[in-house]
């Protein structure tokens, strides 16, 4: 070990007490973050000269992009000029008469939980998340769709927010507002739990044999921190795994159905925002 390496090591330790690691480290759960998303949106508005406004009540998380190609496929997606994030582009659509943002390519779990704290500082009243995930226990053919209940915390953003346990966990009152909610839709919707990554190409089949002796059903990417995020914040969000392929080990894999899967997920996003509507604030 190089001097360098070595004095890295020695603060490490002296940070820590040599027994935990520095994601858990330093955290103060209780205190307010130094760096707000206010903040930040405010000075993005000032030199990109946005003037202050809303986007719509409910919005969407497309870590695929696939529904946002889509809508502008179909020209049904407008870019909301009012969006001030420096990361992304926010477009906005309409479907049984209720108004949507949506954002797409936001993939993992710390731009997903940065976008959302940015869509909740500028009016979101109800997040919706709608990721690609893999099958682990194999209940059906993909695709098909899992309402997550709780998803394993298999990723480093939701223990900036809170602290270490095995699950982050929905909004009990969503999942159950939503019960029955989907028995008429094209493709099957069950409600299940996830496991969140934040490394997709180290899922080895150890780690998919232990994961599915927990009987988790997917895995996915977001999950964990945007339910963290929801819990400590108090936000309402509700996230979906599309369980769209089994992780390349079959031919054929990867197939999300119509529109690259896209039909199917504005339905189940409709019908969530009609049920979950009465709810917002």
């Amino acid at each position: 070990m190089t001097g360098n390496g070595l004095t890295r090591l020695v603060l490490v330790m002296a940070i820590n007490d040599g027994e935990i690691p520095p994601i858990l480290a330093q955290k103060h759960y209780a205190s307010p973050s130094a760096f707000a998303p206010e903040g930040l949106l405010r000075e993005a508005r000032r030199q990109k000269r946005i003037t202050d406004s809303s986007i719509p009540d409910v919005c969407v998380l497309d870590p695929d992009g696939d529904i946002v190609r889509s809508l502008l496929a179909l020209g049904e997606a407008r870019l909301e000029p009012g969006w001030a994030c420096y990361h992304t582009q926010l477009h906005t659509f309409r479907r049984g008469g209720i108004d949507f943002g949506i954002v797409g390519c936001a993939v993992g779990a710390p731009f997903a939980v940065l976008i959302a704290e940015q869509m909740f500082a500028s009016g979101c009243k109800l997040l919706i998340s709608v990721t690609s995930s893999g099958q682990i226990v194999p209940i059906r053919p993909p695709p098909y769709f899992i309402m997550v209940e709780r998803a394993l915390r298999d990723e480093g953003t939701s223990y900036h927010y809170m602290a270490a346990s095995d699950y982050s966990h929905a909004d009990a009152g969503l999942i159950t507002a939503l019960d029955g909610a989907f028995d008429e839709c094209s493709v099957p919707v069950l409600t299940g739990t996830t496991w969140t990554t934040d490394a997709p190409f180290r899922e080895t089949q150890s780690a998919i044999d232990a994961m599915a002796q927990r009987n988790l059903m997917a895995v996915e990417m977001e999950a964990a921190a945007l339910y963290a995020f929801a819990q400590v914040r108090q936000k309402p969000v509700l996230c979906f795994a599309h369980v769209t392929n089994q992780m390349g080990r079959v031919d054929g894999d990867f197939e999300k159905g119509e529109a690259d899967g896209s039909r199917d997920a504005l339905q189940l996003i409709a019908i969530a925002a009609h049920r979950l509507r009465s709810r917002l604030p």
